[in-house]
């Protein structure tokens, strides 16, 4: 092993100073120093780490990578198209092959279009194959072409939580080539090696939960990571979270999640890593560690990890991780100072106490948007207020709304708000109010409340031959899904418990509810099932719909012909509520105006109610079998009861049985018909998979860099512009250049699919770049999607047709953005999109890393305003003619360019305004001059093939 006490001993660090991800970081470099691409001087730089982190470079080598589908298939397409560059150059084709081992995990493509039904589940997937079927060939010719290539077939589980359960080792047993004892020749040595990893998906981090360090990349950079090229980065200042006291009764791992992101989103944590230590850390089960883990991104870190304890040795044992191989965890990090809790230095330390944390949902667009359980009603009802203040009951005292909204409608906390020392917000009504733990009365309004009444007339329509009424507030999706909350055993024991209870009391979930459970693995099922509470879950409409992201990736299908109408015709604010992580505009449905996100029993609840206009501290979710209202404290599971249900029910064989042939899929896998050989053979009539034209025609000269002249813009947006804008994964139709692109080509509208099983295809996604539903292109009044201006003729056009028409005049691009530019999931298309449109620079207030290092990746320029400027402070509106200077010299790590923009036809004021290039270390540089990371790759294998 690479010996981190040696380092110590040498007097290069003081291992007990140095945050345990930085000790992992630093043990990847120790071991990967060959004197070139690795040197001693990078040891030396990584054991420098303080507080106050010194400005260098780290190279880091994971030990492996794993990828989702929606992004595993570009990243299959990629490597694919690389050989075939090799082979079109006369080189030997297979000398492009991953470096390092790779997971694939397909989850990501399931969709909800059967629900409520015994044959919900086959019917899914019959769809999905039948869609997909030309995607999973690709995935599976891979799995045949590349060494140390593993693919995990479609209905078995979701990503992350399969890394938790099974794919996570926290400690590898690795070969390695040595020096022979004699004859210099080399000989294979077996190391031990921290597992660590990139992902092709932001919520990687969550395997942080059992202590493993790894993050979210792009898949262009995981690519590069597959190919060996080592992942360059900043040394990461690291944030620890000192936890104190325990969750309070009634409290949920999602609801401690949510307060953590609203917190450490107030804190600030982008690009720094994140330590989870102090006496509450064990009055946390390792599932509710990963919970936290898990929602790292929308905390802004690149990693949320917390210790490997005795409760993570217990963890691995509890799911079928080998014991002798448990032990060898425990000697080895015990050996590497890396076990254990630990109390180092940290660049911040931030103070949560557990005891603060309450029942809560985020919403309704943003996952840090916290609202606690009791406020959901006057934060939906401030929303409506707001967007259809004219549409307001007539008797509404309007004078009182306004005052009523002012002490915090619109939000989540009101003046009866406190601060607590966790940096959460308690209300006075307590924890366990909050939940009912006693039933609860009908509250009175309070004085300064007006009474709204209904805010809309409901509007009729027919599902099934019955009538039913929908308005504003009406939940239309309820869904139990994403690896955060099911793979813990707690909240979704504790869903099962409340479907039971509820049941008994005689409640149903409203005809216009569609409901559905998406378990993480085989696994939940099994102990839903073992526990005698999955019937009661399929009885109020929670039946299995697959095994996937579904809901949580925006796969949550076609709501009702009726439902969709109705919302339509009458602009109604529905929403949706699900146990997932992100609910960004337009993700879940692009009908769905507001999107929720709750612990699973919440989900249930909401979905028992049917609408969020409630207060459920105090209003009834419905009436029992006698007409008698029953609260949400009548029905809220016990802790006890929740527990006793894990012991009985979640035991090791469930997991060595479920993961016990995990490669090898169902019938339709066996059968799936998947090319052969070295090179994949491409089909110019496929509209799935389709060769990039990013390495045809391909020289083996870098291009370099040189001023972008002439530019013009393509888009001016606002802040928080997520990958999901950018690069949507959900439903398109025939209207949008995507849908026109696929029926020019005979394919009818049901057949198009989402984005993101189109991701094979750059005819389709690049058409899809910047044509989310939902985003804003400032240039336009009162325009939402992807429109835009083509300046030349003042024509309003799709993002598309304008890109094309300004290619053909041979004009670059920009694009103006404003804050957290990209923030969101990791698309990688999000930025190859970019780069095809013509986009040669972006030019923003602030990014999400994950973008912006996709865009450096592409060769695409991602570059910063200084602090307090915009192009709305400059008095820009995107009409100009852009120039960037400062490139014809070269470009340096995080230079100084000059951006000059002119108004058309002289008329107004010259600006010229500085930014700074967003390319943080040398390599970004390097990747930049050659057009992006791939490009690079792809020279340096090909001239050191010849």
């Amino acid at each position: 092993m690479a010996d981190l006490t040696a380092l110590e001993d040498a007097g290069l660090c003081e291992l007990d100073n140095l945050p345990v991800s930085i000790r992992v970081l630093l043990e990847s470099v120790l071991r990967n120093a060959d004197g070139e691409t690795i040197t001693e001087d990078d040891v030396r730089a990584v054991a420098s780490w303080e507080p106050d982190v010194p400005d260098v470079e780290l190279p880091f080598q994971p030990s492996r990578v794993v990828l989702q589908d929606l992004t595993g298939v570009p990243a299959v397409v990629d490597l694919a198209a690389l050989r075939s560059a090799a082979d079109r150059k006369g080189m030997d084709p297979t000398v492009v092959e991953p470096q390092i081992p790779a997971d694939l995990v397909i989850d990501h493509s399931v969709q909800v279009d059967y629900f409520d039904s015994e044959d919900a589940y086959e019917k899914n997937v019959e769809l999905e194959y039948e869609r997909n079927a030309e995607r999973y060939r690709a995935i599976k010719w891979a799995q045949n072409a590349f060494d140390d290539f593993e693919v995990v077939p479609p209905g078995t589980g979701i990503v992350h939580q399969v890394n938790l359960e099974y794919l996570g080792r926290v400690v590898h047993v690795r070969e390695r080539e040595g020096e022979g004892d004699s004859g210099g020749e080399n000989e294979s040595e077996q190391w031990l090696v921290p597992d660590t990893l990139v992902g092709t998906d932001s919520h990687t981090p969550m395997i942080g939960g059992i202590g493993v360090v790894g993050w979210g990349v792009g898949g262009i950079e995981a690519e590069a990571a597959l190919l060996g090229q080592p992942i360059t980065m900043k040394l990461p200042e690291v944030v620890g979270v000192r936890l104190d006291g325990e969750l309070p009764e009634g409290a949920t791992a999602t609801d401690l999640v949510l307060h953590i992101t609203e917190r450490l989103r107030e804190v600030g944590v982008v690009d720094r890593f994140v330590e989870f230590f102090g006496p509450g850390v064990s009055s946390l089960t390792v599932p509710d560690r990963a919970t936290i883990a898990n929602m790292a991104p929308e905390q802004g870190s690149t990693i949320s990890t917390f210790p490997v304890d005795e409760a993570t040795l217990d963890y691995l044992e509890l799911t079928g991780r080998d014991p002798e191989h448990v032990e060898l965890v425990r000697e080895y990090l015990a050996a590497q100072g890396l076990f254990g809790e630990q109390e180092p230095e940290y660049t911040e330390v931030v103070e949560f106490d557990l005891s603060t944390v309450e029942p809560s949902l985020a919403g309704h667009k943003r996952p840090q948007d916290r609202i606690a359980l009791g406020d959901v009603k006057r934060s939906f009802r401030g929303l409506l207020h707001g967007e259809f203040e004219d549409d307001l009951n007539e008797d509404v005292d309007r004078e009182a709304l306004a005052r009523w909204l002012g002490e915090g409608g619109g939000g989540g906390a009101g003046e009866a708000d406190v601060e607590t020392d966790g940096g959460s917000t308690e209300t006075d009504r307590g924890v366990g109010e909050s939940v009912g733990m006693e039933p609860a009365d009908e509250a009175e309004v309070p004085p300064d409340e007006p009474d709204l009444g209904p805010l809309t007339e409901r509007v009729a329509v027919e599902l099934d031959g019955e009538t039913v009424e929908i308005g504003h507030g009406d939940v239309v999706v309820s869904a139990i899904t994403s690896c955060t909350n099911t793979s813990n055993p707690s909240v979704m024991i504790a869903a099962g418990l409340l479907a039971k209870n509820a049941v008994e009391k005689g409640l149903d979930v409203p005809d216009y509810v569609k409901t559905s459970l998406a378990p993480g693995s085989r696994v939940v099922t099994e102990y839903l099932e073992g526990s005698g509470l999955l019937p009661y879950l399929e009885e109020l409409g929670y039946g299995v719909v697959g095994y996937g992201c579904t809901t949580c990736i925006g796969n949550a299908g076609p709501l009702p012909d009726p439902i969709e109408r109705a919302i339509d015709e009458h602009d109604l604010w529905t929403t949706s509520v699900l146990s997932g992580n992100r609910n960004f505009e337009a993700r879940i449905h692009p009908k769905i105006r507001a999107n929720y996100l709750a612990s699973p029993p919440l989900v249930v609840a909401f979905g028992l109610a049917g609408r969020m206009d409630v207060d459920l501290d105090s209003e009834p979710l419905g009436t029992d079998s006698d007409g008698e209202p029953v609260y949400l404290a009548d029905i809220w599971p016990d802790p006890d009861e929740v527990q006793a249900a894990i012991h009985d029910s979640v035991s090791p064989d469930l997991f060595e049985e479920k993961y016990a042939s995990v490669f090898e899929g169902d019938e339709r896998w066996a059968a799936l018909d998947a090319p052969t050989g070295d090179v994949y053979e491409w089909d110019d009539e496929s509209t799935y998979i389709r060769e990039p034209p990013f390495f045809q025609e391909f020289p083996l000269e870098k291009p370099g860099v040189a001023d972008v002249e002439d530019a013009r813009c393509l888009l001016t947006l606002g802040d928080t512009v997520t990958t999901d804008h950018i690069s949507p994964a959900g439903p398109f139709g025939p209207d949008l250049p995507a849908g026109q692109w696929l029926a020019d080509r005979g394919v009818e509208p049901y057949e198009f699919n989402t984005y993101g099983s189109r991701r094979g295809n750059h005819e389709v996604m690049m058409r899809g770049t910047f044509a989310n539903v939902r985003i804003e292109n400032e240039m336009l009044d009162d325009v939402e999607g992807g429109y835009t201006v083509h300046h030349p003729t003042d024509e309003q056009t799709t993002v598309f047709e304008a890109s094309q028409r300004y290619r053909e005049d041979g004009t670059p691009l920009v694009v103006m953005a404003g804050e957290e530019f990209g923030t969101g999931s990791s698309r990688d298309w999000a930025a190859k999109g970019t780069d095809l449109l013509g986009i040669r620079a972006t030019i923003a207030e602030s990014y999400e890393r994950i973008y912006r290092d996709n865009l450096v990746g592409m060769g695409v320029l991602p570059l910063q305003f200084h602090e307090g400027d915009s192009w709305e402070s400059l008095g820009l509106d995107g009409s100009e003619v852009f120039t960037i200077h400062g490139l014809d010299d070269g470009l340096d790590v995080m230079d100084e360019l000059t951006v000059v923009a002119e108004p058309v036809d002289g008329e107004g004021e010259t600006v010229e305004f500085p930014v700074t290039a967003q390319v943080g270390t040398p390599a970004a540089v390097t990747y930049v001059e050659h057009g992006g990371v791939l490009h690079y790759v792809l020279r340096q294998l090909l001239t050191g093939a010849r």
